[in-house]
């Protein structure tokens, strides 16, 4: 029975040491280190192109050498002076458009796809009524696209000539329910 026992102390102390070969080697040998990116800059190189780098960064600019012509300074900004003076005389001398010519056009802003800045242009181009919206054949919308600009395209992709023709008409139920709410 003694030699029964010595020999599980023999297997017992085998099955230790191969655990702790196991561990070890699991977690105690050394794990490689990861691959360092070395970054370079002006500086790595050495301090003579730090140097020369400083000795460009302290020259005078080339505009600094330029001596300018005489008289340049003497009249700077008058030319600005009398630029604004001759706008505001103009500004004083035009008539004051009349408030009777807003208020007899329709709210070109109810049309689908009129914004403010659309309206506006409208306006200057003559435009205030749905009536004349509402008038306007293939043609017509050809010669107004190429006065829009960057809105070129919008009366026929929104379909501004029948909103015009409903909205003229007061038929506002027809109107809600082919394009929504005005």
């Amino acid at each position: 029975m003694l030699q029964s026992l010595e020999s599980k102390q023999i297997l017992l102390a085998g099955i230790v040491l191969v655990v702790a070969f196991v561990v070890w080697w699991v977690w105690g040998r050394s794990k490689p280190t990861p691959n360092k990116r070395e970054y370079t800059d002006v500086l790595s190189e050495g301090a003579a192109p730090a140097a020369r780098n400083n000795a460009l960064i302290d020259a005078p600019s080339a505009a600094a050498l330029v001596t300018p012509p005489p008289g340049v300074g003497t009249m700077a900004g008058v030319g600005e002076v009398v630029a604004a003076a001759a706008a505001e005389e103009i500004i004083e001398a035009s008539p004051a458009p009349a408030p009777a010519a807003e208020a007899t056009g329709d709210d070109l802003g109810r049309i689908k796809g009129v914004g403010p800045k659309l309206k506006a242009l409208l306006t200057s181009l003559g435009i205030t009524t749905y009536a004349q919206i509402a008038a306007w054949t293939d043609e017509d919308i050809a010669k107004i696209d190429a006065q829009l600009g960057t809105f070129a395209g919008r009366a026929k992709r929104d379909n501004w000539v029948e909103q015009a023709k409903l909205l003229a008409s007061g038929d506002t139920a027809a109107y809600e329910a082919k394009f929504g709410k005005v």
